[in-house]
């Protein structure tokens, strides 16, 4: 790029757009810009999605504020680095969203002198972030190319206190137990063994334990050599790469996915969250007036493009299924459209093999004042498609949405 011509760099954060001019031929001023553009996407990220959500940790919320996550994602994806939300890193794996990092690094409580084993680096964000708080972070990638390039980005940042290793993270990292805090950023079908006989007696596991598309968090305390546990929020994972995957004694059905507790009435631990739906944001479940049953969910957002959302994946086989027919029912309290046209209502995203999204349509949008409506709408299936994901909330629209009864079935080829 010639010296006089000029790069606009815009970050989206939430409701704001930060735009930074910066003009090439001044290297100094260019890196300090970028710099300091980086950390005002920062704190408002931390502000709005982090501890506006209830992340309360001083050491956790510091720890997210100061490691650089656009280092840790794609160069082409550097403007979503500071988006609560998860990012494609290669090899079908994700960065997950800072948010989930936060709330799985606050529920350990880690202190500076404890030694925590992470399974599945992915692109080394999180033990970025463990980093900053703990003594010793030691941490497994089965994908040996993403275990190397992990390591050399947590040197180069300056993290040496971050040792990683290329293997099966179910293995565990024997040779260094025990561990004060074990963290599981994939989704195994049960608590591998290794991993119980490494964490120390009074230590605390956190891990995604379900189906492949249906996963909560649990919190485990070793306690006379057995583990006592706790179950969290809903959440979703990829799976980890390898024998383990392969060998889920339940698989998903490609062929036939069904929405799971579209109606809301399932809370296992009552914690007033719906299970089966995960990444809740300003949601809350609802009992007084629900079109069917005991409950429905409602969203409330002030602000424009703040997250008020809540998600459910599924796997898809566009080869055999045509099409799905979704159903939703929608009411609209002084709901106001967002930015680009984005509206309160559900909205239906596939995914290839490599978890690349190929495709998103809206079921229905409501704005304005509405009673109860149902939204229905035959939506086309991308052949390439292997996954979907339903998007529940106002998308960036601002005032309350109400939501019940979400209903998907597929139609064959």
């Amino acid at each position: 790029m010639l010296n006089s011509e000029r790069s606009w760099l815009a970050y989206l954060t939430g409701q704001t757009v930060f735009i930074i001019s910066i003009f090439f031929g001044d290297c100094d001023v260019q890196g300090q810009s970028l710099k300091q553009a980086y950390a005002v996407a920062r704190n408002h990220l931390v502000d709005t999605a982090v501890a506006g959500e209830g992340i309360t940790n001083e050491a956790v919320l510091a720890a997210i504020r100061k490691v650089p996550r656009h280092e840790f994602v794609p160069a082409r994806l550097r403007s979503r680095a500071y988006l609560d939300e998860a990012l494609a890193i290669g090899s079908s794996q994700t960065i997950s969203p800072p948010y989930i990092v936060a709330y799985m690094t606050e529920t350990l409580d880690p202190q500076p002198s404890d030694k925590v084993l992470e399974i599945g680096t992915g692109s080394g964000y999180q033990a970025a972030v463990l980093a900053e708080i703990v003594g010793q972070v030691y941490s497994i990638e089965i994908v040996s190319d993403l275990a190397r390039s992990a390591e050399r980005r947590l040197k180069r940042l300056g993290y040496d206190n971050v040792n990683v290793m290329a293997g099966d993270g179910y293995k565990g990292w024997p040779q260094h137990a025990p561990f004060d805090h074990i963290i599981v950023t994939c989704s195994p079908e049960t608590v591998p063994a290794p991993l119980v006989a490494q964490l120390k007696e009074g230590g605390t596991m956190i891990i995604p334990i379900g189906e492949r598309y249906e996963q909560s968090f649990y919190l485990f305390r070793k306690e006379a050599g057995r583990l006592e546990h706790e179950r969290l929020v809903s959440t979703l994972f990829v799976p980890m790469t390898g024998e383990s995957e392969d060998r889920r004694r339940i698989q998903p059905d490609a062929d036939n996915p069904r929405v799971n507790n579209g109606g809301f009435e399932e809370d296992g631990n009552n914690d007033g969250k719906p299970d089966g739906w995960h990444y809740q944001r300003q949601m809350t479940l609802m009992a007084d007036s629900p079109v069917r049953g005991q409950r429905y969910v409602e969203f409330h957002a002030k602000n424009v493009g703040e997250l008020s959302q809540a998600l459910q994946g599924h796997a898809i086989n566009g080869r055999s299924v045509a099409a799905v027919d979704i159903s939703v029912w929608l009411q609209a309290e002084r709901v106001k459209r967002g930015n680009r046209g984005k509206g309160a209502g559900l909205i239906v995203h596939f995914y290839d093999a490599k978890r690349r999204e190929i495709d998103a349509q809206a079921v229905g949008f409501v704005d304005g004042d509405t009673t109860w409506r149902q939204m229905r709408r035959r939506i086309s299936v991308p052949s390439k498609a292997r996954e979907l994901l339903l998007r529940i909330g106002l998308n960036g629209a601002t005032g309350t949405l109400r939501v019940d009864e979400v209903t998907l079935i597929p139609r064959e080829q």
